[in-house]
């Protein structure tokens, strides 16, 4: 006979061991999202990254949008740790328009945030895109899809599509060899698919820019390079750390995606020394980073358990996926082990930085981490998400997360 009690509630420990395990979670889109709550809480996930997508950009986030959310989550048994991402306006990045209102409505968002028990935001600083991508439906050798960047197809959209201004100086002759061969030979119909892919808007949006509204904020762009962006970024963050200081948040910068210049624009959160320069804008245990292998991990010039290791204490939220990336500046989503990134390395250097948090504080530590991206996989094939966010794919690589997370902190226990 079976004594189980099915009705009764059941917990696991959060990791398996010791007080400096991760607090795993899932990003969430919000009610339109064709994932439920319902089902993330049954892949494992407690913790729910998510945003709200709804209030335009620069607008401030008030209490009781936010209080309708956190109750929609909680109601599912799950808790909202993260915001990700509470959007910087392109004004605020530019330095131009309403950038000063925006500033002050970013400050209100978070002491609204903080008054509502959220106390962890990543926020990013690319101009216009916020990732890039040539193929998000790249057929893997299991069968499954992911996605993909090949430089010379980026290239081709750029100088043939886009037909951007100046562009032909930012590529190698080979390059542009290359797009103008790869051009000539794709079917109509997979240049519009071609443009719709690399224009998509933000996370949580399935809409694209059309070309002729992207090259006017391009054109809006002119003048700003690396120095410049890198003055601004550090204007906004000397304008709201104080504020997420005094109310508690911890502020964590997402690296670029990819993590170098593209179509004439500059990108400041590429590289280790970036991260360093950034969290150095201002000395505030608020100022600090997510650590993003992917992102990161995609120049083949990162190496992400070094990045780990030397911005250690600024790590304030995680994001776990694996690429194989070349010198060429081409990459692909991996399997969770199978790719360029030391996961392995990486999750020890992550879990003795939890243990040491804990030996200075004697505090129950979790960094909140969630798989990044996932394959898509058995029934999520052929259903329509936000490139990356299935449902198995995810799960698949939470599983694998957690157990070498648990491994790792019994090793170290022994």
């Amino acid at each position: 006979m079976n004594n189980f009690n099915n009705n009764a509630a059941y917990s696991s420990p959060s990791g398996g061991a010791g007080n400096y395990s991760f607090l795993y979670s899932w990003r969430w889109f919000g009610p339109t999202d064709r994932i439920t709550l319902n089902q993330i809480r049954q892949t494992g996930a407690s913790g729910i990254v998510n945003a709200l997508h709804q209030i335009p950009v620069g607008d401030v986030w008030t209490k009781e949008a936010i209080l309708k959310r956190k109750k929609m989550i909680e109601d599912a048994g799950l808790t909202w740790i993260v915001v990700e991402s509470l959007p910087v306006s392109e004004d605020i990045k530019k330095k131009s328009g309403n950038y000063l209102q925006h500033i002050e409505n970013y400050k209100h968002s978070l002491r609204n945030l903080s008054e509502c028990g959220i106390k962890t935001v990543c926020y990013n600083f690319m101009p216009i895109l916020d990732w890039s991508r040539t193929n998000l439906k790249h057929i893997f050798d299991d069968g499954t899809y992911t996605s993909g960047f090949q430089y010379h197809i980026f290239a081709a959209f750029d100088l043939f599509i886009l037909q951007r201004e100046g562009a032909k100086n930012d590529y190698p002759e080979e390059v542009v060899k290359k797009a103008q061969d790869y051009l000539y030979n794709l079917p109509k119909e997979k240049v519009k698919e071609l443009q719709d892919t690399i224009l998509y808007g933000l996370p949580g949006s399935m809409e694209t820019y059309t070309p002729e509204a992207f090259k006017e904020m391009l054109k809006s762009y002119e003048g700003i390079d690396r120095t410049m962006l890198k003055e601004h970024l550090s204007y906004f963050l000397n304008e709201i750390v104080p504020v997420a200081e005094e109310v508690g948040i911890k502020m964590a910068v997402h690296p670029d995606d990819p993590p170098w210049n593209l179509l004439g624009l500059p990108r400041i959160v590429s590289t280790c020394d970036d991260l360093k320069e950034i969290v150095n804008m201002i000395d505030s245990p608020s100022n600090g980073i997510t650590l993003c292998t992917g992102s990161l991990g995609v120049g083949h010039f990162n190496d992400l358990t070094k990045i780990a290791a030397e911005l250690a204490p600024h790590i304030h939220f995680v994001h776990l996926r694996n690429v194989v990336r070349d010198s060429s500046l081409n990459f692909q989503e991996e399997t969770f082990f199978e790719g360029d990134i030391d996961m392995i390395g990486v999750v020890k250097v992550l879990v003795k930085e939890m243990q040491h948090r804990h030996a200075q504080t004697g505090e129950h530590v979790q960094l909140p981490v969630r798989p990044d991206h996932g394959h898509q996989i058995l029934d999520d094939v052929g259903k329509e998400n936000y490139p990356g966010y299935s449902l198995y794919g995810r799960m698949k690589n939470l599983a694998e997360i957690k157990g070498l997370t648990i491994g790792i902190m019994n090793m170290m226990k022994g």
